[in-house]
């Protein structure tokens, strides 16, 4: 049954992109994680590191996809189709997984864990069972939360007439819920407590990024007002305290950075490092690969936003870097941005305007040194294929 009921769904999604619903929320752009890499090459890079670890990452979807739970909310996903609301291009995200979608994390925790895998044995196999579990609830959380992003917030006198979005944010709350209610089962599953704190650092950290910097009445983020002589660095932290907000808004590289680390950077982070300790590596080791994995989330942000920006006419989010960049040079567009609702700002002008201004060059020197150093952690894990495999996929963004 949950199989059948899946198949039926992705025909229906696959009807609904032909479905066109005249809605300003398509102008409505989250600080979106989803990876999108602008070249044919990367289907065989993924291909090459599924083969090293023997495990397509397709199936961290299916096996929760086709169980009975997920199978009762497919069912109420179906009522919605066509509504327009984030939650279907959610679905048609994970359902199909294209290769142009695709964000392995989840591929990467598994190759890092390969890089340092003991020789075989009893152990060894325990340890990499539990690294699968750890790449596939990393995955669940980062995918729980995408979808609790995509809530509407709808204003209570509009609520009579917007039943369709409230409906659609129900299911969303109850996927979202899902997910990381069945990521965490998985965490305590593993029975260790020390991985378990690792995780809820992360947790915390994308519960503070909802509240962090100024926001529209859709919750959707605004950048804040561009200072003058700003230090635009931020150093990552191993530790897992709160992340350090002193003087960052109003500075390009430091907002951004934080944000990006808000949004999924430190959960890919702690993933990585959660691998390394399950592998009994030492704590300079677990620190190294944490460091990894924020530096390539960042990487990947960076390469994602600067596609989106020159390349494309999807709508961009008003806090990619970019945008940052670009209003730091001309602080005076500053508040034609600064309005209640995203919906309402010219964003095809503002590029126009923001690309007359060196934010497309810094903007791929942020990509370049985030990669380079991402590069550098991964060759302390050694010289052998999956290391090879990981800084291939660095290079091919």
């Amino acid at each position: 049954m949950p199989y059948a009921v899946m198949r039926h769904l992705r025909r229906t999604l696959l009807l609904s992109q032909q479905i066109r619903v005249e809605s300003t929320m398509t102008n409505l752009t989250q600080e979106e994680y989803v990876f999108r890499p602008p070249i044919a090459q990367w289907s065989k890079v993924i291909k090459d590191a599924e083969k090293i670890v023997g495990y397509p990452t397709s199936f961290m979807n299916l096996r929760w996809l086709l169980s009975d739970e997920f199978a009762n909310l497919a069912m109420h996903l179906r009522k919605i189709v066509g509504s327009n609301h984030p939650i279907m291009k959610t679905a048609k995200t994970v359902l199909y997984n294209e290769h142009n979608n695709l964000q392995p994390w989840g591929l990467i925790i598994l190759l890092l864990s390969k890089a340092v895998a003991p020789p075989s044995s009893l152990h060894a196999s325990n340890v990499a069972e539990q690294q699968r579990m750890l790449a596939e609830l990393t995955e669940m959380i980062r995918t729980g939360n995408y979808i609790h992003r995509g809530l509407l917030n709808i204003p209570p006198e509009k609520r009579d007439v917007a039943m369709d979005s409230l409906y659609a944010n129900k299911i969303a709350i109850l996927i979202g819920d899902y997910l990381l209610v069945t990521a965490n089962g998985m965490l305590a599953s593993l029975k260790n407590q020390d991985l378990s704190y690792l995780i809820s650092t992360a947790l915390r950290d994308i519960s503070e990024g909802e509240f962090f910097g100024p926001r529209d009445e859709q919750n959707m983020p605004l950048p804040s007002k561009p200072k003058d002589n700003v230090v635009d660095n931020f150093r990552i932290s191993c530790e897992t305290v709160p992340l350090d907000v002193n003087d960052v808004l109003g500075s390009p590289v430091r907002e951004w950075t934080l944000r990006t680390l808000y949004n999924g950077g430190t959960l890919f982070g702690r993933g990585c490092q959660g691998a390394m300790y399950l592998a009994d590596r030492s704590v300079e080791e677990q620190k190294k690969a944490f460091l990894f994995g924020c530096h390539l989330c960042l990487a990947w942000q960076a390469a994602s936003e600067l596609h989106k920006f020159t390349n494309t006419k999807e709508p961009y989010s008003l806090v990619s870097a970019p945008a940052l960049f670009g209003l730091q040079r001309l602080p005076h567009l500053y508040e034609t941005v600064n309005v209640k609702n995203v919906s309402v700002v010219d964003y095809e002008s503002l590029k126009e305007e923001l690309l007359e201004t060196d934010a497309v060059e810094r903007t791929k020197l942020l990509y370049s040194e985030n990669a380079d150093k991402a590069r550098c952690y991964a060759d302390l894990f050694g010289d052998n294929e999956a290391v090879r495999t990981i800084k291939r996929m660095i290079k091919n963004i």
